[in-house]
């Protein structure tokens, strides 16, 4: 027979089929059927045999019967016609003694899936959902399923899915799963299988009889039900201890979906049982299989967005193994960023300066990010070993090393000076885009640190002609310009040729645009021009500085055990592929746009009277505020404590030039469990937060400040919101008692106390300043 032959290996296979001889042959005629089958899987187009094959399925044997079914199977939407003839072939089948013959018609006879063919299918289910073997019940329910499936439209028989709800306590496991999955198709429209307090308690107890996915499906379904009450919803948790620390991975995680699915309402019992998956979690990771792995480290960054601390003790079964591959490198490195700590900074940051040399470039480049990452906190050590990494001039590492160095000096503007003295001579060693473009915008913001930047911005000058990116050019128009601004004698002269050569002969006309704006900027004036390109040089918002806040449970639950853990790249990223790190300057927003910014329609510029009584009084004065110029932490950190051994009284103390005054806002206690809503929320309206106790800490801090304008002078104001909890509002006298009661509503409101400090002093910009932080704080616990 030919190899992988055509019409004549068709001709052929009839022949032989055809041939009495071999028919009369059993061994013959089934190794002629399996001819058949071959071909058609070595995509030989067979279907001109469908009816020898249907005579061939009349045999005893059931081998021939299982390879003249897949045929069938596979040519039945061809044939609709001639598929009418095996019907009778597989209903006779349907009354064989043999189980085995009984389960492969009903197979069969569901998935030829023709709707004209359903009438003679529907009597041999019905009759299989009642036939004393498993193995045909297992079949018939999930026919009943392909039938539907095939007929979205057409009605429910109510005597069927009340035979499917009854075929949910069969004695066999795999009967009842099958059950769950056909009602769940059979009953989509109308939200699948109902899910009963009966229904639910027989499923947790025979849940044990089922396989790992059956067990996953059971789980499945049992978070549509509620228990009717906390005695219920505790029995019910019980049951499910044991799945929770099995040792399935799939079982464990849909026991933790189901547990983080009743437990909505109950944060400590949901915090508890994170806790304890936590050995499931750590032994998948060393999984014999790679899939098993990734999927295990996904979801371990799941669980730590809530407990950040939760695998902490454990950062060693993180190091990457040599032979892995480097998808699962940067998940692992990704959660040891999010492990360092004081005691295991010194080790970790070894161990990802191992993975800077792999020879894969991608597990390179995302170690050197990772370490970068951990700069935020530690930077001068991760400086110590960036800077060593500079000096094997290896063109990927010397790229994300720089890359990594402008994401640090934006957040970290302390390390300016470490890393303007490590740039001298990488730019012969960059090759790619990006590396470039970090290394011009480092040399255009700092420039006036690095001795030879002139002279590194005239090599890019002078082979502008044949740099292809226009991402590299128009970041080299800005850092010229930058640069005259700060060293106007050494750089005139190279600003002037990159302008004339970017207007009169550049082809892109995205740098033209650019040029021909910088030129016209520079007509209107040196001022004007530093005005515009010289703002802010870091945001000390990207860093956190203190502990990292924890997202609440239910912000992802709904998508543990999913495969959206696995879409996202990492819980928290820096972009490697923007040429500058700027974001758009924020804009003053007034006092009277805070309900358009906020999205509520009921903000007013004066706090409400059940607000907050004793900011009713301030006067409402226009106010504009501004983020700019930034204050560092340190700077914060040095002009708060300047300022706090200086006396203050109850309501205000005032200086020569100086003002410090405290309040107290009413506001809801959840703030404090969501400090980066509360962070959010005063970015929109112009006020920065630098730092913040971790959530759920007593006492609980923010730091924060802003400028304000728009008054006769321009202030700075540095405040801080203090919660020291419900104990410290108690009087110490019993003749107090009623004023305790005040400060505690039963609704959750409490009174959070405002310190704020400002120079120079103004009284009226301080009392419209309250206004709009009672506003934000209200606003937010209406919320």
């Amino acid at each position: 027979m030919p190899y992988l032959g055509g019409e004549e290996t068709v001709r052929e296979l009839k022949r032989a089929l055809s041939n009495p001889n071999v028919q009369s042959e059993p061994l013959r005629y089934r190794n002629t059927v399996l001819r058949v089958v071959r071909a058609m899987s070595q995509g030989v187009n067979v279907s001109g045999l469908f009816s020898e094959m249907v005579k061939a399925c009349a045999t005893v044997d059931v081998v021939q019967k299982k390879l003249v079914y897949m045929f069938l199977c596979s040519y039945a939407s061809l044939n609709p016609e001639l598929s009418l003839l095996v019907i009778n072939t597989l209903r006779k089948d349907c009354q064989d003694p043999n189980p085995m013959v009984r389960s492969l018609a009903l197979r069969n006879m569901s998935n030829l899936r023709l709707p004209s063919l359903v009438e003679y299918v529907e009597q041999p289910l019905t009759a299989g959902l009642r036939d004393r073997a498993a193995c045909v019940r297992r079949v018939a329910v999930l026919g009943w399923a392909k039938l539907y499936n095939l007929q979205p439209g057409s009605d429910i028989d109510a005597a069927v899915v009340n035979e499917l709800y009854s075929l949910l306590r069969d004695p066999d496991p795999v009967v009842m799963v099958n059950c769950l999955r056909a009602l769940d198709e059979i009953l989509k429209e109308e939200g699948g299988v109902v899910i009963n307090k009966p229904i639910t308690h027989h499923l947790l107890n025979r849940m044990k009889e089922c396989d790992v996915w059956g067990q996953c499906e059971v789980l499945r379904v049992l978070q549509r039900y509620r228990p009717q009450s906390d005695d219920e919803l505790f029995d019910i948790l019980s049951l499910l201890d044991a799945s929770l620390v099995s040792s399935n991975p799939p079982v464990m995680a849909a026991t933790l979906s189901l547990f983080l699915s009743l437990c909505a309402d109950l944060p400590a019992v949901s915090q508890a049982a994170l806790e304890r998956v936590s050995a499931p979690l750590l032994a998948a990771c060393g999984s014999g299989s790679r899939e098993m792995r990734f999927t295990a480290l996904c979801h371990i960054q799941l669980l730590m967005r809530s407990v950040p601390g939760l695998m902490g003790p454990h950062f060693k079964r993180f190091f990457c193994g040599y032979a892995e591959p480097a998808y699962i490198k940067q998940r692992k490195m990704q959660i040891m960023v999010e492990l360092v700590n004081d005691e295991n900074v010194s080790m970790l940051l070894d161990e990802l300066k191992g993975y800077c040399t792999d020879v894969n470039t991608d597990t390179a480049q995302a170690a050197i990010t990772a370490i970068g990452r951990i700069g935020c906190s530690y930077s001068d050590r991760c400086l110590e070993i960036l800077t060593g990494l500079l000096g094997l001039k290896q063109d990927h590492i010397t790229s994300a090393v720089v890359q990594t160095m402008r994401d640090l000096v934006w957040v970290c503007p302390q390390c300016s000076d470490t890393v303007c003295s490590a740039l001298e001579g990488c730019e012969e060693t960059l090759q790619d885009s990006q590396g470039r473009q970090a290394l011009l915008w480092l040399l255009g913001v700092y420039g006036e640190g690095v001795s030879s930047a002139p002279y590194t911005l005239e090599v890019f000058i002078d082979g502008v002609k044949s740099e292809v990116s226009s991402g590299v050019k128009m970041e080299l128009l800005t850092a010229i310009v930058r640069l005259f601004l700060t060293r106007p004698a050494e750089t005139q002269d190279m600003l002037g040729r990159l302008l004339h050569y970017c207007i009169e002969e550049e082809t892109d006309m995205c740098v033209r645009d650019l040029a021909l704006l910088y030129y016209h900027l520079l007509k209107c004036g040196i001022e004007e021009t530093r005005n515009v390109l010289q703002g802010r040089r870091s945001d000390p918002s990207l860093g956190v500085l203190i502990g990292r806040p924890a997202d609440p449970i239910n912000q992802w639950a709904c998508s543990f055990n999913t495969l959206e853990p696995l879409k996202k790249g990492a819980t928290e990223t820096q972009t490697a592929s923007r040429g500058s790190p700027e974001h758009e300057a924020s804009k003053p927003k007034t006092v009277v746009d805070l309900s358009e910014t906020l999205g509520c329609s009921h903000v007013h510029a004066d706090p409400p009277d059940q607000h907050s009584d004793s900011t009713a009084e301030l006067p409402a004065t226009p106010l504009t505020l501004s983020l700019s110029p930034t204050i560092s932490p340190e700077e914060f950190e040095r002009m708060w404590l300047q300022c706090h051994s200086l006396p203050s009284e109850q309501d205000a103390e005032e200086s020569k030039d100086f003002l410090q005054t405290e309040k107290e806002i009413r506001c809801s206690a959840m703030l404090q469990r969501s400090p980066q809503i509360l962070q959010a929320a005063m970015q929109l309206v112009n006020i920065q937060t630098l730092a913040f106790t971790p959530p759920c800490t007593l006492p609980w801090r923010v730091f924060f400040y802003t400028h304000t304008a728009g008054t006769p002078a321009s202030s700075l104001i540095l405040g801080e919101l203090l919660y020291a909890g419900e104990a410290d509002h108690q009087p110490a006298a019993k003749k107090d008692d009623e004023e305790a009661e005040r400060k505690v509503d039963e609704d959750g409101q409490v009174e959070v106390k405002v310190t704020l400090k400002q120079q120079p002093k103004d009284e009226k910009a301080v009392g419209a300043f309250l206004s709009v932080l009672g506003t934000v704080l209200h606003t937010l616990s209406t919320e």
